[in-house]
């Protein structure tokens, strides 16, 4: 991705120079480093006060009341792990944090809700039903409240960035459905292989 990053803006400086836009292409860069600044300090604050929230709402238990109010779903889709694991709490944690845009911060509580998931997976060397369904539930990232993105809309100065929740939502709600029957899909079609002898750590 850097060389990808590297080569266009070579070729961006050598075909400005070459159609007489040079200034034009410099003024772009400069404008482009102050607004990813600017940017930049909005979506600090803004994971800020999320990551805060997060923390405050796990030290006070929510994370037990998440996992209890969406346990009727993930014992369908986690059905290989014990509805009061350690995993169940992070897997609903994860889904919050995606739900609310905070990408960045799911993606701690993602990963430990893999290594949690790993523990109960029978071969170690390839991915359980449960690991691959949170990563199909993660890719699909559906989205309550894009807030990444409406930091990003009011750090560049766009004027109504609340009008992308709608479009937002519906979108991600329908790759999030299709992500989840997808996996249960390929769960039939492609059943997890038996450890071989030795094969587990």
């Amino acid at each position: 991705m850097n060389y990808i990053f590297y080569v266009l803006l070579v070729l961006s400086i050598v075909f400005g120079a070459i159609n007489g836009k040079l200034p034009d292409v410099v003024n772009s860069i400069m404008t482009g480093a102050d607004k990813a600044v600017k940017i930049s300090f909005s979506l600090i604050g803004l994971m800020a006060f999320w990551l805060g929230m997060i923390k405050i709402a796990e030290k006070a238990g929510l994370v037990e009341l998440i996992a209890k109010l969406i346990k009727p779903v993930t014992k369908k889709l986690f059905n290989e792990i014990p509805p009061e694991d350690s995993a169940i709490g992070n897997i609903a944690m994860n889904f919050s944090a995606n739900a609310l845009g905070l990408t960045n911060a799911a993606t701690p509580i993602g990963i430990r809700a893999m290594q949690d998931l790993q523990k109960h997976n029978k071969n170690k060397k390839t991915a359980s039903n449960a690991m691959c369904m949170l990563l199909a539930m993660n890719t699909a990232g559906f989205q309550l409240i894009p807030a990444s993105v409406l930091a990003i809309l009011v750090g560049t100065g766009f004027k109504n960035p609340t009008q992308i929740i709608a479009p937002t939502l519906l979108v991600t709600s329908f790759t999030f459905v299709c992500a989840v029957l997808l996996a249960k899909l390929f769960e039939k079609v492609f059943p997890p292989q038996e450890a071989s002898q030795g094969g587990e750590e």
